[in-house]
C-alpha cells in the first residue's frame, strides 16, 4: 500500500459495480488467466503506469489479468474473501492483520512488494544527536502510524518502549526515565505544521511537501530491513486456499522484473525500497502481528 506509512494513495475511483458483476464465492479457484476468465487483481493505484506495464508483461507470458481499482481500502480484501478477486496488492502486513482479526478471515500474503520508510524531520536541528534531552517530538496520532513512529524514535535512540515495543505500541508505552524526548501525538496532516513548535516531527511521506521539505531532508528514517519495519512490508495477498497456486506465484515473480520495479519506485517518488521476502516469512510475520492484535 503506498502504503507508504499507511497505504498507497488511491488512484481513480473503483468501479465497484463492475466487480460485483464478476460474482464468485470464497471457495472459487483462481481464474485460469485467459481472456475470457482473467485473473482479477484488486488495487488502489490503478492509475500508476506500472500497472499497464505489468498487465502487458503478464499477457506476454500468456496470463491475462484484470486490474480492478478501488477507493475504499476495505473493499479489495472483502472482494478477495468473497471470491470476486483472485489477488490483491495494496496493503502492508499490519493492515492485513487488522482485517483478518476483525473479520475472522485468513487472507494470506504470497509475496512482498516494497517498504516505504518513515522519516523524522526537524527545522531546528541537523541531526538526531542535536535534539536536546527533554525535547519534544510530534508523531501522527492514528493507530498504525503512531506505533510505527514510536518504533522509529526508539530505533533513533530517542525513546525506550516497554517490552521493546511492537506495532501496537502507544505513547503510554514510552518509559519516560529511559527516554531523551517526550512525544506529542497530533493529526498526521499536522505533523509538518508542528515543526515550527517542536524539536522534530515524524512526518508521513504524503505530508513532507507541506513543510517545504523532501524525503532527503529527513534526519532519520527507519531501516527497511529491520524487525521494526516488518509489519509495514507491502504484500501480494491471496485466499489461503490459493497460497501455493503456481500462476499467482508467477505473477508475483513478474512484479519483480526490472521494468516494473523501476515503475514502482518512480511512482513512490524514489522513497520505496523493494522487498523480496518469501511467502513463508511473510506469513510468519503476519501470524505474530495477529497474535499481538488478538491479545490487545
Amino acid at each position: 500500500m503506498n502504503l507508504r506509512s499507511t497505504l498507497l494513495s488511491a488512484g481513480a475511483v473503483a468501479s465497484v459495480l463492475a466487480l460485483a458483476a464478476c460474482g464468485g464465492d470464497s471457495s472459487a479457484a483462481p481464474a485460469a488467466g485467459t481472456a475470457e476468465d482473467p485473473i482479477r487483481i484488486g488495487v488502489v493505484s490503478a492509475g500508476e503506469e506500472y500497472w499497464d506495464t505489468f498487465a502487458q508483461a503478464a499477457a506476454d507470458e500468456g496470463i491475462e489479468v484484470e486490474i480492478v481499482n478501488f477507493s475504499d481500502y476495505q473493499l479489495p480484501n472483502q472482494g478477495l474473501s468473497d471470491g470476486d478477486l483472485d489477488l490483491n496488492q495494496f496493503q502492508h502486513l499490519q493492515f492485513l492483520a487488522g482485517y483478518n482479526v476483525a473479520r475472522g478471515d485468513d487472507l494470506t500474503p504470497i509475496g512482498a512488494t516494497a517498504v516505504y520508510p518513515l522519516g523524522l524531520y526537524s527545522t531546528a536541528h541537523g541531526s538526531v544527536e542535536q535534539i536536546p534531552d527533554g525535547g519534544q517530538v510530534a508523531i501522527p496520532n492514528d493507530e498504525t502510524n503512531q506505533a510505527r513512529a514510536l518504533l522509529v524514535l526508539q530505533d533513533a535512540g530517542l525513546i525506550t518502549l516497554r517490552d521493546g515495543g511492537n506495532s501496537f505500541s502507544t505513547p503510554a508505552d514510552v518509559i519516560a526515565d529511559e527516554s531523551r524526548v517526550t512525544v506529542t501525538p497530533v493529526d498526521a496532516a499536522q505533523t509538518a505544521i508542528a515543526l515550527a513548535d517542536v524539536d522534530a516531527s515524524i512526518i508521513n511521506n504524503d505530508f513532507v511537501g507541506d513543510a517545504g521539505l523532501t524525503e532527503d531532508d529527513a534526519i532519520y528514517t527507519d531501516d527497511p530491513d529491520s524487525a521494526a519495519a516488518e509489519p509495514y512490508i507491502n504484500v501480494w495477498v491471496a485466499r489461503s486456499a490459493d497460497a501455493d497456486d503456481e500462476t499467482l506465484a508467477q505473477l508475483v515473480d513478474l512484479y519483480h522484473s526490472p521494468e516494473i520495479e523501476d515503475g514502482v519506485l518512480e511512482a513512490s517518488g524514489g522513497t520505496g525500497v523493494i522487498k523480496g521476502n518469501e511467502a513463508a516469512e511473510l506469513q510468519s510475520i503476519l501470524g505474530e502481528i495477529e497474535t499481538n492484535l488478538a491479545a490487545k
